[in-house]
């Protein structure tokens, strides 16, 4: 793993921490302000306070409605199997301002039976926001889980809801 940095973002929904390499690829991110907690999740070590200007201006975008503002941020996911990083994919490619359940999750993953395995990828998503696991939702549309409480989950899904006119 390269060596990796972290900067502290406020933001409408907590601060936000990226764990970042020297090119600006994320390779975790929470709402957070404990860098350690994300390089907990990486098994990485606690890394230094850097600077990571371009994706700390995404994110600022991102909070300033334009919600496709993260789309082309490079992000770099942990090796955990093909099932896992194929539920990442699939986060990302829900729209701003939409839900899928996990069962929607499972298929567009390809295994339509591995319910559980969707929410244990969401679960274990390093990448918050950037992977977008808050839009993953329980088949009648309510939130039961989100690693950073369901209080940040619902601001996210308001702001996205609101920026895209849903």
């Amino acid at each position: 793993m390269s060596t990796l940095s972290y900067t502290t973002i406020p933001t409408p929904a907590g601060p936000f921490t990226v764990l970042a390499d020297a090119d600006d690829t994320v390779h975790a991110a929470g709402f957070t302000d404990d860098p350690a907690f994300l390089a907990g999740m990486l098994s990485a070590p606690v890394p230094e306070e850097g600077a990571h200007e371009p994706v700390a201006e995404r994110v600022a975008a991102y909070f300033g409605g334009d919600l496709a503002a993260l789309d082309d941020v490079a992000i770099a996911y942990r090796a955990t199997g093909p099932f896992r990083t194929a539920a990442w994919d699939a986060m990302r490619a829900v729209k701003a301002g939409d839900t899928i359940s996990y069962t929607e999750l499972a298929a567009t993953a390809g295994n339509p039976a591995a319910v559980r395995a969707a929410g244990s990828a969401c679960a274990s998503n390093a990448i918050a926001l950037f992977v977008p696991c808050h839009r993953i939702v329980r088949s009648d549309g309510s939130s039961k889980n989100f690693l950073y409480g369901l209080e940040c989950k619902a601001t996210l899904l308001a702001h996205e809801r609101q920026h895209a006119g849903v």
